[in-house]
């Protein structure tokens, strides 16, 4: 098996049909890949959504399992000890893979035998339009993520989104997975950043990390949702996890992060102000209440 893709799910029932369409509509063989979806405790019958979908598309090598241990690093972690791949790739319960996915991963690897690890294009699809308020900084909370214009090496300490990343499996055991002390979303608590550690970890062991834009998918991002509430969980669980991660390295590492923190809010100031500027008061608080927002979870308030 030369692919395993690994979707962790919470509470998407009316989203993962759709994302298992279109995995199971690529263009390359289904005998080249598997998909695991590992159900993290969901409680909004997404079992019986799977159920009902495999028996209409009975083809491939498509997985259910579950994962009790609430957060996406575990979930996506029991995915990958079941997965049978040489390489894994992680994406979300609302990612929409576009036809060429999986042709595209499969020859990236070909393209560049010396890569352990890349990630893709994530294209917001927004139900039912985006917001006058979304800005560029701010769409990178609901995964707005295109890198480069073509495939290059990742450079400035930037890496692959979660739900758009692939790692060789070998690489993956090897440095043990993701890291449950940054699980993601637990309830209302999100602690960030799991994807970012294991590529610093990969990248640590002098591997480069490369970015593919022809390896996209769309996200589904449900504007209703997107409460003052939600995005400060969502900013507030990157600052959570940059908190536990640097703290991890050392006081010192920490402090640093505190300083990026504040440098960052200093310039959505800055920016929030040109918004303004330019005739788009609604763009101006969001971008500046994001940074505050990060380093609030940073300083673990």
């Amino acid at each position: 098996m030369q692919l395993s893709i690994i979707i962790c799910s919470y509470n998407r029932a009316s989203y993962i049909g759709e994302a298992l369409t279109a995995l199971y509509n690529q263009t390359a063989a289904l005998a080249l890949f598997e998909v695991f979806v590992v159900d993290n405790n969901s409680t909004d019958g997404t079992p019986d959504v799977f159920k009902s979908w495999r028996a209409l598309h009975p083809n491939g090598q498509f997985n259910y399992t579950t994962e009790t241990s609430q957060g996406a690093s575990y979930a996506r972690n029991t995915g990958a000890k079941l997965a049978t791949g040489e390489w894994l790739c992680f994406i979300d319960d609302d990612a929409i893979a576009s036809p060429v996915f999986v042709e595209n991963i499969l020859a990236h690897t070909k393209l560049h035998p010396e890569v352990v690890g890349f990630g893709g294009k994530i294209i917001p699809k927004y139900i039912p339009a985006e917001p006058k308020w979304m800005s560029y900084y701010v769409s990178s909370m609901v995964g707005n993520f295109d890198y480069a214009p073509m495939a290059t090496p990742f450079e400035n300490g930037k890496y692959p989104l979660e739900s758009n990343m692939i790692v060789a499996k070998k690489v993956f055991d090897q440095i043990g997975g993701f890291n449950t002390a940054l699980p993601g979303v637990v309830g209302t608590l999100r602690i960030g950043g799991e994807g970012k550690e294991l590529f610093y970890k990969i990248m640590s062991l002098g591997h480069t990390i490369y970015y593919d834009p022809s390896i996209m998918v769309h996200h589904v991002v449900e504007v209703a949702k997107l409460t003052p509430e939600y995005m400060y969980r969502v900013a507030s669980g990157m600052g959570r996890g940059e908190r536990s991660r640097t703290k991890a390295i050392s006081s010192k590492a920490y402090i640093f992060k505190i300083l990026e923190y504040l440098l960052k809010l200093g310039a959505a100031i800055i920016l929030g102000s040109k918004y303004a500027l330019q005739g788009n008061p609604a763009k101006t608080w969001p971008v500046i209440q994001f940074r505050i927002d990060t380093l609030k979870g940073l300083l673990g308030k």
